[in-house]
């Protein structure tokens, strides 16, 4: 075999080993590619895929989405998406697609002058007829009935009405919010709320006539006030515009909402809220009962250097009523307590609340050094929580919803954030 011949056998069986190694590395990327494809896809966190198909759908609500497109952008099974986002979230990706879509479709109908046809385009629905169709199912009225009572401008001189107007899809015009007292109602729609009035409680005359001043300024169609007011202010406030006066105390906060939407002509969603509260009820109450069973539950509150065995309307609505859980005899309003006393009824639950100023502030931290507190079992079994005045004071239909989600929290550890600031915001999850 000469030199010539050599080399080309060489050049061959280098030619077949790089072949050879090739084909070995083709198997090996198209082995590792079938076992990824098999393998379950579970590299990426769940609630950081779901945020982003959730932040995904907030931008993208008006286009065409189907459960198999989010469920890619998830990278999971359509099966386990459906059941992982309504465990997540507490409703289902349709229903919440559609509660934006919806929302969105008020702002437009409230703040713009399109056309029926085109704001169902802008929300994602081809055709108007659909669209009507869902709104009213969804709202409780039509797009146009919604538009044109969106349109009325409803004023408020007490903070207890608000979540009532909230419930029936009404923005007030003018209210009276504040920072540190309705500071849910403060933080969620002081941008909405066009005229912040000064808070009355008890109704004191230099700030009940700034309010005055400033409606007669604003010129509402309407307003709505409970009837603490005294008969000459009354009658005052009806110079102004057709006022409803809720009854404070004697009625419950589904008839003062009954009352408001008779008012307004809003019926239909007073009952709808008022059906969805119950809905919310039952599912809570099971949750609750499986946690707290026949422990007994008191809500204290402090207040200066003392205790009382407290209770209101909202908690006895929803602690007592709604949740059905154990209470302590004469809790019906402000019952005093020495802490001697409280080590007697040693509750196996305890809800506190601290007014928010120095002396009652200074008293609980004292209080937690109490040799008598810490052998509470209730404290030694770290089942006691703070709660505050918002929403613990807010006995309207937004209220009582919203205490339903915090103590959901507060007993179970859990609550999908179901009330969202569901009226009026660009999210909405019922």
């Amino acid at each position: 075999m000469n030199q010539s011949t050599d080399l080309n056998v060489r050049c061959t069986l280098h030619i077949m080993m790089i072949k050879q190694i090739e084909r070995s590395g083709l198997m090996l990327l198209e082995n590792e590619l079938h076992r990824a494809v098999r393998a379950p896809v579970m590299s990426r966190s769940p609630k950081t895929d779901l945020a982003e198909v959730k932040a995904y759908m907030d931008e993208h609500y008006n286009e065409a989405l189907s459960i198999a497109d989010l469920a890619q952008r998830a990278n999971i099974s359509p099966k386990y998406f459906v059941d992982l986002f309504k465990k997540t979230y507490g409703l289902s990706a349709m229903e919440y697609l559609t509660d934006l879509r919806i929302n969105r479709a008020k702002r437009y109908l409230k703040e713009s002058g399109y056309k029926l046809r085109d704001i169902a385009l802008r929300v994602g629905y081809s055709d108007e007829y659909y669209f009507s169709r869902k709104f009213k199912k969804e709202v409780g009225v039509s797009p146009s009935d919604y538009a044109k009572n969106a349109r009325k401008r409803i004023a408020t001189c007490s903070s207890s009405v608000i979540g009532q107007l909230l419930a029936l899809n009404v923005m007030p015009i003018a209210a009276p919010i504040d920072p540190k007292w309705t500071a849910y109602y403060y933080n969620a729609h002081r941008m909405e709320i066009q005229s912040h009035l000064q808070l009355t409680d008890p109704y004191t005359s230099w700030r009940f006539e700034a309010n005055v001043e400033r409606l007669v300024h604003i010129r509402p169609d309407a307003i709505i006030v409970t009837d603490r007011l005294s008969e000459e202010d009354q009658a005052g406030l009806a110079e102004i515009a057709p006022c409803c006066f809720v009854p404070k105390h004697q009625t419950d906060w589904r008839a003062q909402l009954r009352m408001i939407a008779a008012f307004l002509e809003r019926e239909e969603q007073a009952e709808q809220w008022i059906e969805l509260y119950n809905k919310r009820v039952e599912k809570a109450r099971e949750s609750v009962q499986k946690e707290v069973g026949c422990e007994k539950v008191a809500v204290i509150r402090v207040y200066g250097q003392r205790l009382y065995l407290y209770s209101n309307p909202g908690i006895e609505e929803v602690l007592y009523g709604a949740l059905q859980l154990e209470s302590f005899p004469d809790a019906s309003t402000n019952t005093p307590l020495t802490l001697e006393q409280l080590n007697v009824l040693n509750p196996d639950r305890i809800l506190i609340m601290v007014c928010p100023e120095a002396v009652s502030r200074a008293y609980w931290l004292s209080l937690q050094h109490s040799p008598v507190w810490r052998q509470l079992n209730a404290v030694r079994q770290y089942q006691t929580h703070l709660i505050t005045g918002d929403p613990w004071f807010d006995y309207s239909a937004v209220g009582v919803m919203r205490m339903l989600d915090e103590a959901l929290l507060i007993f179970t550890g859990y609550c999908p954030n179901i009330y969202l600031d569901n009226v009026h915001g660009d999210s909405r999850a019922t």
